[in-house]
């Protein structure tokens, strides 16, 4: 595991899940939001975005975790060696954008820049769950399934499942 590509709906805990991967395996962790957006919530330009991000698919060892867009999405699903899709009941997302926004209120979530509005972070993540569970979630499955054949997948659909993941990982460190 070199390059990991870590994806899925909105508040599914995707930073969560991608900075422990990384504590394990000592492997760099990116938020695509973190490169999208400067402190306090301003844009990055489209084009300096696509830029940092085809840096870091260059390098050798590399998690990322987000959307940001559908290039760089793609781009970095054929990237990577490595594919977990979080793909939590949607229940679950609300819960925890909610949960992450009430946290927000006493320390900035982690995975976010420094300053970003809070509300409006908030109110899109809330908008961004159904569009991504109707457009993306059915291309996000067929995209594990089809590429379970050349790549190491993971299909992780409850918390549960995200924890197991997370000792498999520990314990397969542990032996090397």
């Amino acid at each position: 595991m070199k390059k990991v590509a870590v994806f899925g709906n909105a508040g599914g805990g995707k930073s969560t899940l991608a900075r422990r991967l990384a504590e394990i395996t000592s492997l760099s962790v990116y938020s695509v939001d973190m490169l999208q957006f400067r402190p306090g919530g301003e844009p990055v330009a489209h084009d300096e975005y696509l830029k940092i991000h085809a840096e870091i698919l260059d390098r050798e060892r590399w998690i990322i975790d987000g959307y940001g867009c559908l290039p760089s999405a793609l781009s970095r699903f054929e990237a990577a060696d490595t594919l977990i899709y979080i793909d939590l009941p949607l229940s679950t997302h609300f819960w925890w954008v909610t949960k992450r926004f009430a946290k927000g209120l006493f320390v900035t979530p982690e995975g976010w820049p420094q300053g970003s509005p809070l509300w409006s972070s908030t109110l899109a993540g809330y908008r961004v769950i159904f569009d991504c569970h109707r457009w993306l979630t059915p291309k996000y499955r067929q995209l594990v399934a089809d590429k379970a054949a050349s790549k190491r997948v993971h299909h992780l659909r409850s918390p549960t499942e995200m924890k197991a993941f997370l000792r498999q990982a520990r314990q397969e460190q542990q032996q090397y």
